[in-house]
């Protein structure tokens, strides 16, 4: 119970020293208070803009009303940008895949050779060429 009591007073006593010290800024630099609000001023000035300057800029260009040529320009290279690069992707796609079926048609030949070759020299009987390739029928 003790160390709540001294807990809430050193509470109290902070608050009360912290309002003391902003008050006491406050009073002993009232100047240089008076001129960072000024410079405060003239930023919010630099970065806002009056409100009849913001309505005319939204006023400018409605949904409806037609793009300017800039405007127009840029979209159009953007678009041309992105279907560039699409037609990059695809025919890369395009490339790895034809590569992928070269190969695996050059495998299959391969294996389908190898097979013939040794069908050929399972059925060669010494004469040349082979007998089964060179009879004669009666």
């Amino acid at each position: 119970m003790a160390w709540r009591q001294l807990l809430l007073a050193f509470c109290l006593s902070a608050a009360v020293l912290l309002t003391m010290l902003q008050e006491g800024t406050g009073a002993l630099v009232g100047t240089r208070q008076v001129a960072g609000q000024e410079a405060q001023e003239d930023v919010e000035q630099k970065i806002f803009m009056q409100e009849s300057d913001a309505s005319n800029f939204l006023k400018r260009r409605g949904k409806r009303s037609p793009k300017s040529q800039d405007e127009a320009n840029v979209e159009n290279g953007q678009k041309l940008w992105a279907d560039e690069l699409r037609r990059e992707y695809y025919e890369e796609q395009r490339n790895e895949f034809e590569n992928f079926v070269q190969e695996q048609n050059d495998e299959q030949e391969e294996r389908s050779r190898e097979a013939m070759e040794q069908w050929r020299q399972w059925h060669y009987d010494g004469l040349y060429p082979s007998y089964l390739y060179n009879r004669h029928h009666i």
